[in-house]
Protein backbone atom coordinates (compact mmCIF):
# COMPACT_ATOMS: atom_id res chain seq x y z
CA UNK A 1 0.00 0.00 0.00
CA UNK A 2 1.23 3.57 -1.12
CA UNK A 3 1.44 6.14 1.31
CA UNK A 4 0.62 9.66 0.82
CA UNK A 5 3.33 12.31 -0.98
CA UNK A 6 1.62 15.15 -0.44
CA UNK A 7 0.50 16.98 2.89
CA UNK A 8 -3.10 17.17 2.88
CA UNK A 9 -4.84 20.22 2.02
CA UNK A 10 -7.72 22.51 2.66
CA UNK A 11 -10.41 21.48 0.24
CA UNK A 12 -12.80 19.05 2.27
CA UNK A 13 -13.53 17.83 5.88
CA UNK A 14 -14.11 14.44 4.81
CA UNK A 15 -11.08 12.95 2.59
CA UNK A 16 -9.34 11.58 5.42
CA UNK A 17 -12.16 10.00 7.22
CA UNK A 18 -13.54 8.01 3.64
CA UNK A 19 -9.69 7.29 3.35
CA UNK A 20 -9.39 5.78 6.95
CA UNK A 21 -12.95 3.82 6.55
CA UNK A 22 -11.90 2.62 3.14
CA UNK A 23 -8.64 1.24 4.72
CA UNK A 24 -10.08 0.08 7.68
CA UNK A 25 -12.63 -2.17 5.77
CA UNK A 26 -10.16 -3.07 3.42
CA UNK A 27 -11.64 -1.40 0.22
CA UNK A 28 -9.19 -0.43 -2.37
CA UNK A 29 -9.77 2.62 -4.22
CA UNK A 30 -10.63 0.61 -7.12
CA UNK A 31 -13.42 -1.34 -5.46
CA UNK A 32 -14.89 2.30 -3.93
CA UNK A 33 -15.18 3.67 -7.42
CA UNK A 34 -16.90 0.66 -8.80
CA UNK A 35 -19.41 1.08 -6.21
CA UNK A 36 -19.65 4.87 -6.79
CA UNK A 37 -20.29 4.02 -10.46
CA UNK A 38 -23.12 1.23 -9.75
CA UNK A 39 -24.74 4.57 -7.96
CA UNK A 40 -24.27 6.87 -10.78
CA UNK A 41 -21.43 8.47 -9.61
CA UNK A 42 -18.52 9.38 -11.80
CA UNK A 43 -15.67 9.36 -10.60
CA UNK A 44 -12.16 8.33 -11.46
CA UNK A 45 -9.01 7.04 -9.99
CA UNK A 46 -7.56 10.57 -9.98
CA UNK A 47 -10.24 12.45 -8.36
CA UNK A 48 -10.80 10.08 -5.63
CA UNK A 49 -7.03 10.13 -4.88
CA UNK A 50 -7.77 14.06 -4.43
CA UNK A 51 -11.04 13.57 -2.93
CA UNK A 52 -8.69 11.91 -0.30
CA UNK A 53 -6.00 13.95 -0.03
CA UNK A 54 -8.53 16.93 0.35
CA UNK A 55 -7.57 18.67 -2.56
CA UNK A 56 -10.68 18.35 -4.54
CA UNK A 57 -14.30 19.55 -3.27
CA UNK A 58 -16.44 17.18 -2.45
CA UNK A 59 -20.32 17.15 -4.04
CA UNK A 60 -23.44 16.51 -1.43
CA UNK A 61 -24.74 13.88 -3.86
CA UNK A 62 -21.13 12.36 -3.93
CA UNK A 63 -20.71 12.34 -0.23
CA UNK A 64 -24.25 10.98 0.63
CA UNK A 65 -22.84 7.74 -2.07
CA UNK A 66 -19.62 7.28 -0.53
CA UNK A 67 -20.95 7.07 3.05
CA UNK A 68 -24.19 4.64 1.80
CA UNK A 69 -20.88 2.23 0.22
CA UNK A 70 -18.69 2.72 3.29
CA UNK A 71 -21.58 2.02 5.90
CA UNK A 72 -21.19 5.05 7.40
CA UNK A 73 -23.16 8.38 8.75
CA UNK A 74 -22.73 11.32 6.46
CA UNK A 75 -22.56 13.20 9.96
CA UNK A 76 -19.48 10.45 10.42
CA UNK A 77 -17.51 11.28 7.21
CA UNK A 78 -17.97 15.26 8.32
CA UNK A 79 -16.70 14.51 11.77
CA UNK A 80 -20.03 15.49 14.02
CA UNK A 81 -20.40 11.81 14.94
CA UNK A 82 -17.90 10.01 16.34
CA UNK A 83 -18.65 6.10 15.44
CA UNK A 84 -18.79 5.50 12.05
CA UNK A 85 -22.15 3.66 11.87
CA UNK A 86 -24.29 5.89 13.18
CA UNK A 87 -26.70 5.54 9.84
Amino acid sequence: MRTRKQPLGTRNIVGARIEERRKEIGMKQKDLLIQLQIRDIDLNASGLSKLEGQIRNVLDYELVAIAEVLDVSVGWLLGIEERPNEL
